[in-house]
């Protein structure tokens, strides 16, 4: 009885070669190419098929066991000790605990090979990953601003840790700006805004995480006058942004705003070699080389926009840069045309356009050089430092010490202890 030898493609050709071979209508070397081998081992399959036949050209392995085949045993163990001692263990802990407790060891992969042989599945519920694709760049140059702040001992331990605020264009990887300073925070971003806009223009949108310097916490309620105007509360950089029209747009991930992520990447390698090699270790050093290095890089990584022309709208004629790039904060003028702000008492002086601001609602601009201005609607008042209460001028106040606080002091017991403890100790 003849035995049946079942070839694959592969070996089919190989086949049908040495038959050609034999009947002489190929020669080995012409047959080598075909069979992408080499001439020597055409002639070993040759020899080999002419003493076994068409067996000789299957794979040597085939039909027998694997050396590392797990055992049947060794199988219906992992399953009967995951259906039952540890049952509803995940594959990852499940994996452990054989090697730790039973002296099983496995790889995860092998174990969940195992399990899902037998139909049993990962007790963890995964979602299926989302689709993503990559974003087309915005067209044109001014359109979308990515920002963010990265802290980085950007000094290697010669100075202090740093952290470098910065913006890159979507549309060309142009860098308009970027500063170090010691941490994040409103201040710098607004730096960083009027800097571009005086010097380019006004971008259509700015794209940023959700950090509380951008997005105010949701779990904080608005005010009385926001819930009947239908707005949202927003923070003093949200402020600028909508009093400047640029569209403020809160990225959901890191990889949502990958072009900047990205470019934190490149400059903590060569950013750091270049303030490395300059021997920097002052946050005035950093900075300073890093007015060098931006068009260096610049003019290595800029790529060219799809279309032509410039999206930055020039800021209107009279644009007052002060009375937009600072802290706004809206009081109410009191009796005696006093506004209250923090430890500063500031006197309206009298005009011929009012008789008396008592009771109005005012906003105090505290600009980012600290000045202070009090504006009513659009016009700013004329205001001079107000004598202080008496009450604060009773309070002895050293040099070199903070003033003690101003409250009474209320008994332990007092009904206000508790819920408003944290204004009276």
């Amino acid at each position: 009885m003849k035995e049946e030898v079942t070839l694959n493609r592969k070996e089919q050709n190989r086949l049908v070669v040495m038959n050609q071979i034999e009947g002489r209508k190929l020669t080995v070397d012409k047959a080598a190419p075909l069979l992408e081998l080499s001439p020597r081992h055409v002639w070993r399959l040759l020899t080999a098929y002419r003493k076994e036949g068409a067996s000789a050209l299957t794979h040597g392995n085939r039909g027998r066991k694997p050396v590392n085949t797990i055992e049947e045993d060794l199988r219906r163990q992992v399953v009967e000790l995951a259906e039952d001692k540890y049952y509803g263990f995940n594959q990852q802990h499940f994996t452990e605990k054989l090697a730790d407790k039973e002296g099983i060891s496995l790889s995860r992969s092998t174990v969940r090979r195992i399990l899902l042989a037998r139909g049993i599945r990962s007790p963890l519920k995964r979602r299926a990953p989302k689709h993503r694709s990559r974003r087309e760049r915005y067209p044109q140059e001014g359109q979308l601003l990515q920002t963010d702040g990265s802290p980085h001992d950007w000094l290697e331990g010669r100075g202090p840790e740093l952290c470098l605020i910065c913006a890159i264009d979507d549309a060309t990887n142009d860098i308009p700006y970027a500063h170090f300073q010691e941490s994040e925070d409103t201040k710098g971003y607004m730096l960083m805004l009027k800097d571009i806009i005086l010097k380019r223009g006004i971008p259509l949108a700015l794209y940023h995480d959700r950090h509380s310097i951008f997005e105010v916490n949701p779990v904080k309620e608005p005010s009385l006058e926001e819930q009947l105007a239908g707005t949202k509360p927003l923070t003093q950089i949200g402020r600028l942004l909508h009093e400047l029209g640029i569209n403020s747009i809160a990225a959901n991930s890191p990889e949502a705003k990958g072009r900047i992520e990205r470019l934190w990447k490149t400059f903590q390698d060569r950013l750091t070699s270049e303030l490395r090699l300059a021997g920097a270790n002052t946050r005035e050093a950093a900075n300073q080389i890093l007015k060098s290095f931006l068009p260096e890089y610049n003019q290595r990584f800029r790529v060219a926009p799809r279309e032509t022309g410039s999206a930055y709208r020039k800021p209107e004629a009279g644009f007052k840069a002060d009375e937009y790039f600072c802290y706004k904060y809206p009081r109410i003028v009191g009796s005696d045309n006093v506004v209250r702000f923090v430890n500063h008492r500031l006197q309206i002086l009298p005009n011929p356009e009012r008789a008396s601001y008592a009771r109005c609602k005012v906003q105090v601009y505290a600009g980012l050089n600290g000045k202070l201005a009090v504006y009513y609607g659009n016009r700013r008042l004329d205001t001079c430092p107000a004598p202080l209460e008496s009450k604060r001028l009773r309070i002895p106040v050293l040099a070199g010490q903070p003033a003690p606080c101003i409250y009474p002091k209320v008994s332990s017991n007092h009904p206000w202890k508790g819920k408003y403890r944290t204004y009276f100790d």
